[in-house]
């Protein structure tokens, strides 16, 4: 971009130290909408006119309007909201990044902490201190140091779960349809993760798919849901599973065959569960996995869009791709044309 201003809209809560962070890069005119709204509506078309940048969750209705609209900015990692733009087919030169990334820590520290828990029995050891019953038994001591955790997919949740694994003892397998890459140009909290994709004890590509399966004590699915995965489980990758071996979904509740998954839970197929993605939300009352013993529920929290590092880590993001944009550089998690085409398929 040259040194001619350059016009934001900004429709997200405002983080204040964040747009003062903004307002320092220079020959930026920055507008706020009143109240910002993550939610669908239309806005005033004048406000739309001559903005070259818009940072939202959704698209205004209106979004005609946004006759001057060179980049998009959305704070979700999902970005099917941008479909009635139909960005890579009538409008071409618009490019558009998502929040991949910000949910990386959060959903890593739940598979942690749900392997943790389930080895541990807390479900039981919280019923017993309820019922003031003191029991001791060897099913609340066991340890998750040196058991092996399959990661099903290789993203940043994956690949973060595997930084936090290893570090505590465990050996990492990954299966991916690609094999494991550098990953470049896609956000992560400092620190964090395996951008190089050196941590894996073993990689597995789709064809060993029933040795990945049979060598795990924790499975962990972290792939997008598409026509391609979903159902990706179901009850031949159910039975390859030993079993004392526990399965963990913090990604799409499809991703999992429902029907097997409870006939694997109710016939000891595999020892346990425990699922923050679903079928129905909420999970209706009368589901069956609600009363299981071998199941942890969480209701769709693992990634903790409530916490106070959600918005920080959104808005580094944003303000990254501003100055990324302002020199021409290659976007943070900027959607690929391919992908933004795959996009517009949906609704053709």
């Amino acid at each position: 971009m040259s040194q001619s201003t350059t016009n934001i809209l900004i429709d997200v809560p405002l983080i204040p130290d964040a747009l003062d962070r903004l307002n320092q890069i220079p020959n930026l005119k920055i507008s706020v909408t009143n109240p910002p709204e993550e939610r669908l509506r239309p806005l005033p078309p004048a406000l739309l006119q001559s903005q070259h940048i818009l940072f939202c969750m959704f698209p205004p209705e209106n979004h005609q309007d946004l006759d001057s609209l060179k980049f998009i900015q959305i704070n979700s990692s999902g970005f099917t909201q941008l479909t009635p733009l139909k960005l890579g087919s009538d409008r071409n030169d618009i490019q558009a990044a998502n929040a991949l990334g910000v949910f990386d820590v959060p959903i890593a520290e739940w598979c942690v902490a749900m392997m943790i828990n389930m080895a541990r029995n807390m479900k039981g050891l919280i019923e017993n201190q309820q019922n003031a019953h003191w029991d001791r038994s060897a099913r609340f001591q066991h340890e998750i140091r040196g058991a092996t955790v399959g990661i099903w997919g290789y993203g940043g949740i994956g690949r973060e779960t595997a930084r936090l694994c290893k570090a505590l003892g465990l050996r990492v397998h990954v299966i991916t349809r690609t094999g494991v890459r550098t990953r470049n140009n896609i956000y992560r909290v400092e620190n964090t993760g395996d951008p190089d994709g050196t941590l894996p004890d073993k990689v597995f590509t789709l064809e060993d798919k029933e040795t990945f399966l049979e060598g795990l004590d924790f499975l962990i699915l972290a792939m997008p849901l598409n026509p391609n995965t979903e159902g990706i489980v179901g009850e031949n990758e159910l039975q390859s599973l030993p079993d004392h071996a526990i399965i963990l979904n913090p990604a799409r509740g499809p991703l999992i065959q429902e029907q097997p998954l409870i006939r694997a839970l109710r016939e000891n197929w595999i020892a346990g569960a425990a699922l923050d993605t679903h079928y129905a939300y909420p999970l209706p009352p009368e589901h069956p996995l609600w009363s299981m013993d071998n199941v942890m529920l969480t209701p769709h929290i693992s990634g903790s869009s409530q916490s106070q590092h959600f918005g920080q880590r959104t808005w580094d993001i944003f303000i990254e791709n501003v100055n990324r944009f302002s020199d021409s550089k290659p976007l943070l998690n900027q959607l690929t044309h391919q992908q933004l085409i795959e996009l517009n398929k949906l609704t053709d």
